[in-house]
């Protein structure tokens, strides 16, 4: 008898699987942020972290690299897994799962960085001192604050 594919059987539902970099100035002190402010909807003109949706048939760290790349002009190394977020609501657009990831990064490289693709402009923030932040990307930052302490 063949096996009955659980997937087939029944339709779930899928949500829209994003990534979102947590990019902090390593040995300075306060240590900076990237955050960009967003050119579309939702939350047009808004503070966030860099990142985007990734593409059918890309892997999460392909497609989070290239989200990093197409927004900021940074290509990293060292990346750690900040975590997963995926609460209903998170986006108003529907439901959506985002991993997380952080890095550090020398002064000097994060001055190559540049605002592109849906950034409207990017600016490094004190980290103790964030504006108000869309999604639920103060969560974020506070999880990946956790996770290099």
């Amino acid at each position: 008898m063949p096996k009955v594919d659980p997937i087939q059987e029944k339709e779930y539902p899928r949500p829209g699987l994003t990534a979102d970099w947590v990019v902090v100035t390593a040995g300075i002190r306060p240590p900076l942020v990237l955050l960009i402010r967003r050119g579309h909807s939702p939350y047009a003109g808004s503070w966030a972290l860099p990142g985007g949706f990734i593409e059918s048939g890309e892997t999460i760290e392909a497609g989070a690299a290239r989200e990093l790349r197409e927004e900021t002009g940074l290509v990293v190394s060292g990346a750690r897994l900040v975590g997963v977020f995926g609460d209903p609501g998170r986006d108003p657009r529907g439901w959506t799962v985002s991993v997380a990831f952080g890095v550090l990064v020398d002064p000097i490289e994060a001055r190559g960085a540049r605002a592109g693709d849906d950034a409207a402009t990017l600016a490094w923030w004190p980290l103790n001192e964030l504006p108000e932040l869309a999604f639920d990307h103060a969560r974020i930052i506070a999880a990946a604050r956790a996770v290099t302490r």
